[in-house]
Order: structure tokens, then C-alpha cells, then sequence
């Protein structure tokens, strides 16, 4: 169902959160480097989309309504072995309100390639997105 690119071409990233600001500053940083990317606000949406075309990545959520991030890379998983998952989350949990890793362990353990920690700079979501499109490649031969 991928079509996973070489080196820095443009990559198709489907963006599954309920933030609208998250889902805009992530769109803005694809945009920057090149990637066109088609966002959904939940993991139902999210779904719908995967189903109706092609994506090279996919950045997913962990906490939303309606069909939670977990279960939603666990389905996507199950459709492509192959495509690479990012999870990511914020604040949610343990002392303080810091990030509690479990959720992000959870969700590697359902299908995700990488997690990422919200809050994150630009830079380092781009490296993220290169790495596992990098590994993507490798791993399918290309």
C-alpha cells in the first residue's frame, strides 16, 4: 500500500490528531521539507483515510476521541506490515504531568517504527520522519 521514497523526496504523511493546532504546525513543518500530508482529526478519520489512498508515513496520536491512537496503529499495522508509525504524545501522565513513557512503549509494542514526546523542535521531527523513511527503504529493498 506504501510507496516509500528515497532520501529527501517528497513523501505522502497522513497525520492523525485531534489537535488542530498540532495537526497545522505539523503540516507546516512537512510542508517545509517538501512532504505533502493529508491530515485526519481521529483515529476513525485516520482509518478512512489510510483506506482511501496511499501514504508513504503515518503520524499518529496516542490519546484521541472516538478510536484511540493505540488502537489505531494496532490497525494499521494489521493493513501494512511495511509502512512506517510514528506515535506521538504529550503530557499525560506520572509525576508532574510529565510524559509517561509506558504509553509511548505501549504503542511500539502495537506496530509503531518510532515514538516522539510532545513537545518537539522541528529538526527533530524531520530527522524522525527521515529515519524511519530511510529504514522503510532499506528494509523493502529500494
Amino acid at each position: 500500500m506504501s510507496g516509500f521514497l528515497v532520501g529527501t523526496e517528497m513523501a505522502r504523511i497522513l497525520v492523525i490528531d485531534d489537535d488542530e493546532l498540532i495537526r497545522g504546525t505539523v503540516r507546516a513543518i512537512l510542508a517545509s521539507d517538501g512532504h505533502e500530508t493529508v491530515l485526519a482529526i481521529d483515529g476513525e478519520d485516520g482509518l478512512r483515510q489510510f483506506h482511501r489512498q496511499p501514504f508513504d508515513l503515518v503520524l499518529c496520536d496516542v490519546f484521541m476521541p472516538h478510536k484511540e491512537g493505540l488502537e489505531t496503529v494496532r490497525e494499521i499495522r494489521q493493513l501494512s506490515a511495511g509502512i512506517p508509525i510514528i506515535s506521538m504524545t504529550g503530557s499525560v501522565g506520572g509525576e508532574g504531568g510529565r510524559l509517561d513513557p509506558d504509553f509511548l512503549r505501549m504503542s511500539s509494542t502495537l506496530g509503531a517504527t518510532r515514538t516522539i514526546g510532545k513537545p518537539f523542535r522541528p529538526r527533530e521531527l524531520l530527522a524522525l520522519i527521515q529515519e524511519c523513511l530511510d529504514l522503510a527503504d532499506r528494509e523493502s529493498g529500494r
